[in-house]
This record gives structure tokens, sequence and C-alpha cells, in this order.
């Protein structure tokens, strides 16, 4: 007997700002929710509103998993590929910061 497909829900990216420097969205996940696969064609910063967990699925079948601490940010460079996944039990949201352009 095969088990049947499932779908988990989508996340909710709400975009803030989107001008020639900078693309803000805000990240609203229910527990189970993903982004679905995406590669990031701009480094970003990540800041965490919740606490939380989050599952990363990544190329060629790995998994990773991230803790999430409100107000503790970090940066990715361009070229991450992922699925993005809140493995918690409660909501989660974090603030994305795609850079468009650097100073100068």
């Amino acid at each position: 007997m095969s088990t049947p497909l499932t779908c988990r829900a989508p996340a909710t990216g709400t975009v803030q700002i989107d001008d020639d420097k900078v693309r803000v969205t805000r990240w609203d996940f229910d527990p189970g929710a993903e982004t679905g696969w995406h590669r990031h064609g701009m480094s970003y910063v990540v800041t965490p509103i919740t606490d939380g967990t989050l599952l990363l699925e990544l190329p060629g079948g790995q998994t990773a998993t991230a803790e999430l601490k409100a107000g503790v940010s970090y940066a990715r460079a361009f070229g991450v590929e992922h699925n993005v996944v809140n493995a918690g039990t409660a909501p989660l949201s974090f603030v994305e910061v795609e850079l468009k352009a650097y100073a100068g």
C-alpha cells in the first residue's frame, strides 16, 4: 500500500518595501507551512520576529534545522537554494531583507 501524497500549506510572504536598493518581505508560517523551493538571486539578511525551528530542505535530499531567536539576525549570500518549513508547533515569523545594491 502506498502513502497518500500530502502537501504543506504555503507560508505567506508580504512585501513591505521593494525599491532599487532592497526588497523587504515579512514571512509568516503556520506550523508545518513552507516557502516552496526557491533560489536566492540576491544576498539577504533575516531577522526573526518569533522564536522557532526551521526545517531546511536542501538540494540532493539533504536537510538541516535552524533555531531562530527573535531579534537575532543572520545573513546569507546569493545562490542559496532550499525549501523552508516551520518545523515547530507554533506560528513563526521573520523579516527578510534582500540586498539589490550595495553602497558605492
